[in-house]
């Protein structure tokens, strides 16, 4: 990683210094973190795009395919599962699953457990594409990380890990 003694100075840090300029009233250290964060998952979006793109995949798509593989025994997961973990409404599920359907990579079938219900299914063809993916999405991620050290990346991973359920953990303002 770089040496924090070394003075260097990202986007984040011209914006920060833009505010103090015109709000010194304005605490604006919250913005160092989420600014920062926003702008990795920017980064980071464009890049996953990319690697999913070699498998003609948007990254929507390898969401949904990537949840089923997850699975494990269980052979699939309802679509009401499949909201809840990717957290999205009912209807952008719905036209997620159709869209996949129509690419053959998943289908749905009767859910034994539920006469009313349905399972989405991940099909032979939507294994191997999101197996394909995987590697690709891996290769890539390890890339943007080459500069850290194995303590760096440790470390990163449990505050990203702390600062998440702390977010999670506390109700949504409307």
């Amino acid at each position: 990683m770089v040496d924090p003694s070394q003075t260097r100075h990202d986007e984040v840090d011209r914006i920060i210094d833009a505010w103090h300029a015109q709000r010194p009233d304005v605490d604006t250290s919250p913005m160092e973190i989420f600014s920062r964060i926003t702008r990795i998952d920017r980064i980071l979006s464009l890049k996953r795009r990319r690697a999913f793109a070699e498998h003609n995949l948007e990254e929507w798509e390898f969401d949904v395919l990537s949840s089923l593989r997850r699975c494990g025994d269980k052979p699939a997961l309802t679509p009401g599962a499949l909201m809840s973990e990717l957290l999205v409404s009912s209807g952008t599920m719905t036209n997620r699953i159709n869209r996949l359907e129509a690419k053959d990579l998943v289908r749905r079938q009767p859910d034994p457990s539920d006469k009313r219900g349905v399972l989405v299914v991940l099909t032979p063809d939507g294994r191997t594409c999101v197996d394909a993916a995987i590697q690709s999405l891996v290769v890539c991620e390890k890339q943007m990380l080459n500069d850290f050290s194995q303590t760096d990346l440790r470390v990163l991973r449990t505050h990203l890990r702390n600062l998440l359920m702390s977010l999670e953990e506390k109700p949504t303002l409307s």
